[in-house]
């Protein structure tokens, strides 16, 4: 089972700017797609960005994040800039399985907190 560690939150004022990081036990080069996924307090978890194979990007939060990885250092990342106190989560990263439930998903790391807070 792959494993994922995410990394990189923090608390960070409106209008701020995090860079969060996560590392695999596999090659993520091998992986058809990666993502980020977020949970919200109270909400259930939701997809916010995911990269496949062929580079093709998706964001379900558009124009504020950016969804990229570095094969070399095996490592995906997501740039978060005009961050907004609705965006205060925590962040996972998974592969990204197009025709799973996220509910169905196994094997979430333990996440990152990003608190957006003045």
């Amino acid at each position: 089972q792959d494993q994922f560690v995410e990394s990189g939150g923090g608390l960070v004022q409106p209008g701020g700017s995090l860079r969060l990081s996560c590392t695999a036990s596999t090659d993520i080069s091998r992986i058809y797609a990666m993502g980020w996924f977020r949970q919200r307090p109270g909400r259930q978890r939701e997809v916010v960005a995911t990269l496949n194979d062929s580079g093709r990007i998706n964001y379900e939060v558009p124009g504020r994040f950016t969804i990229s990885r570095d094969l070399a250092k095996n490592t995906l990342y997501l740039q978060m800039d005009s961050l907004k106190p609705e965006d205060t989560a925590v962040y996972y990263c998974h592969e990204f399985l197009p025709l799973t439930p996220l509910g169905d998903y196994i094997g979430w790391g333990q996440g990152t907190q990003v608190t957006v807070s003045s």
